[in-house]
């Protein structure tokens, strides 16, 4: 699936404003973490080292990440994604299917063969590394630690990472694989942007042995995110308090999406706190229905009956949406 969070495709096609139209086509949080007033030196000088250290220390607790793993930042996962496939060892690459698309693209330029992987079966023998988002956008699935345990065993005797998005992992912290970074060669990806609502600021991290962790580093050189971006990351990071209030929020939210979904006559294929994935017989045409009204969500070339839709950011958006929904049954 490609990503979202852009307009402008839809406003070509349909018409409208950015102002006119709900967009429901990302899987980002609505209500952002409240950004404070920064101080100057902030925008002012260069990050130092203490200021990446802090972020780190913060991620650290945040992430449950034990002094013996390394931590690299960096300017949004996207930026991790494209440097690991030229970081790692030749050989071909795992990628677990339907899923982000950026992941096998990212290998494929990078000179890997590509395949496709049933995280739930034996690891094809051709295969060097592996990739699995987890939970998985856009179906929610989500692959227990003990279960990707044998996988990252694998790839180990093979040379090989298993590269692990947990992108929306935040909105249950006991699913993360964090603590086989320490022996396996797992790397974990965490995404900032989207359980804090700040995307635009981006912030990314990857976790994983110190090794593998100094050899990110490297690739992305010095200052790999500005001073706001340290800022604001290590203040959100710590506010444990948000965190819990915004994760029953979401799944509050998730829960009214799913009503309105299911009385207008879909059914809830999947997906996390942050998204729906919702299966209609006429999807594709409702999809379409939708962007003329100027509601905006994520279909797929892969499956003519789903449809993604993000967390309306308030009351009148879900109305919205119920609206022509329910004018479509």
């Amino acid at each position: 699936m490609k990503h979202g969070g852009d307009l402008t495709e839809a406003i070509a096609h349909y018409g409208g404003t950015p102002e006119m139209w709900l967009d429901l086509s990302t899987g980002i949080n609505p209500w952002p973490w409240p950004i404070p007033q920064l101080p100057e030196t902030s925008w002012q000088r260069l990050p130092s080292r203490a200021d990446e250290a802090a972020l780190i220390d913060a991620a650290r607790a945040a992430y449950g990440v034990p002094n013996t793993t390394g931590i690299a930042i960096a300017p949004g996962t996207q930026a991790l994604i494209q440097w690991l496939p030229r970081l790692a060892a030749s050989g071909p690459v795992a990628v677990a299917s339907p899923t982000y698309s950026e992941h096998a693209l990212a290998w494929e330029n990078a000179g890997h063969a590509v395949t496709s992987l049933d995280p739930m079966r034996v690891l094809p023998e051709t295969v060097r590394h592996a990739v699995i988002v987890n939970p998985n956008n856009p179906d929610g699935r989500i692959i227990d630690r003990v279960a990707l345990a044998p996988i990252a065993s694998e790839v180990r005797d093979r040379g090989g990472w298993l590269v692990i998005d947990e992108a929306f992992a935040d909105i249950d912290p006991r699913m993360s694989a964090v603590a086989l970074c320490r022996e396996l060669p797992v790397i974990v990806l965490r995404s900032f942007g989207k359980f804090f609502g700040l995307a635009g600021l981006r912030l990314g991290f990857a976790i994983a042995a110190p090794e593998i962790a100094q050899m990110i580093k490297t690739a992305l050189g010095p200052w790999p995110c500005s001073g706001p971006a340290l800022a604001i990351g290590r203040a959100a990071l710590l506010d444990n308090q948000w965190a819990e209030r915004t994760r029953e929020s979401l799944q509050h939210h998730a829960e009214r999406l799913d009503a309105i979904l299911a009385g207008a006559g879909w059914s809830i294929a999947g997906g996390t706190d942050l998204f729906r994935l919702a299966r209609h017989p006429e999807a594709r045409s409702l999809h379409g229905a939708l962007a003329r009204q100027h509601i905006w969500c994520r279909s797929f070339d892969w499956a003519d009956d789903l449809v993604r839709f993000g967390l309306p950011p308030s009351d009148a958006g879900l109305d919205r949406l119920a609206v022509v929904l329910q004018s479509r049954k």
